[in-house]
């Protein structure tokens, strides 16, 4: 299999946090042509995973979601997030469609079974046979059927978390909106290890608006994990015009890289 890449918009980069059900339709045609130009000058396949930012976050704030099946409301819940969540979806997919990419969604709600929000079963032959047949899988952070306390919510690094080692992928680029992991003096930590994780734990902070994933925290320690076998993951800019499609080529770019 050719080098797999995943891929991961972050949705204070895709989405206005700040207020809800906003798309930066902008932000996302501009990263659909990148990974199109770069998939034109280098080949290898790759998946495009995306957060919900403004969209499935208020239901699940306002549901508590992530805390699982609380009452009889949390089951309408579940279908608020899930349909909301797959709201972006659809918007990203069409932009990737719009810009060459033969974009298919996959909707982790469907498939992917989690206990106490880890997923423990998911069925990726669909995934692999559409990576084989140059396909562009997007599954975004949605909600899951959750066998220990109902349901759970269920983000972008979490996926990744299981379709790396499923795939084979050895590579994650967490696209966000400032230049990396950034100290308490606001530079950017260049490397993340467990060796400084501690040292640098402090400066984690979730992003503006709503989110029930965990923020930056969340994302490092995932990435940490996936880093004990083999995967390396970096943190970029996505904000920044041709970011994405120098990392997808390898170039340099102005990063944390978690190893």
């Amino acid at each position: 299999m050719d080098e797999l890449i995943l891929v991961k918009l972050g949705g204070s980069v895709i989405t206005d946090k700040k207020k809800p059900y906003t798309a930066r339709m902008d932000v996302i045609e501009r990263l659909a042509r990148e990974v199109h130009r770069a998939r034109g000058q280098k080949d290898f396949k790759l998946i495009v995973g995306h957060g919900g930012g403004s969209f499935p976050h208020q239901a699940a704030s306002k549901y508590q979601t992530q805390k699982g099946v609380v009452d009889e409301s949390s089951y309408e819940g579940i279908a608020m997030v899930q349909n909301d969540a797959a709201r972006l979806n659809r918007i990203v997919v069409d932009a990737f469609l719009r810009n060459g990419e033969r974009a298919i969604s996959v909707q982790p709600s469907s498939g992917a079974v989690t206990r106490n929000s880890k997923i423990v079963r998911w069925d990726t032959e669909a995934v692999k046979v559409m990576l084989s047949n140059r396909l562009l899988p997007v599954p975004y952070g949605d909600v899951a059927m959750d066998t220990a306390k109902g349901c759970s919510i269920i983000s972008t690094e979490e996926i990744f978390s299981y379709l790396a080692p499923a795939l084979r992928a050895k590579r994650i680029i967490l696209v966000g909106k400032v230049d990396g992991v950034l100290d308490s003096s606001g530079k950017v930590v260049p490397v993340i290890s467990r060796k400084n994780f501690c040292d640098v734990k402090g400066c984690l902070k979730g992003s503006d608006g709503a989110d029930v994933t965990g923020g930056m925290l969340h994302k490092v320690e995932m990435m940490l994990e996936l880093a004990g076998s083999g995967v390396r993951s970096e943190v970029i800019n996505g904000l920044v015009a041709g970011n994405l499609e120098r990392a997808l080529l390898g170039k340099d770019v102005l990063k944390t890289e978690i190893r």
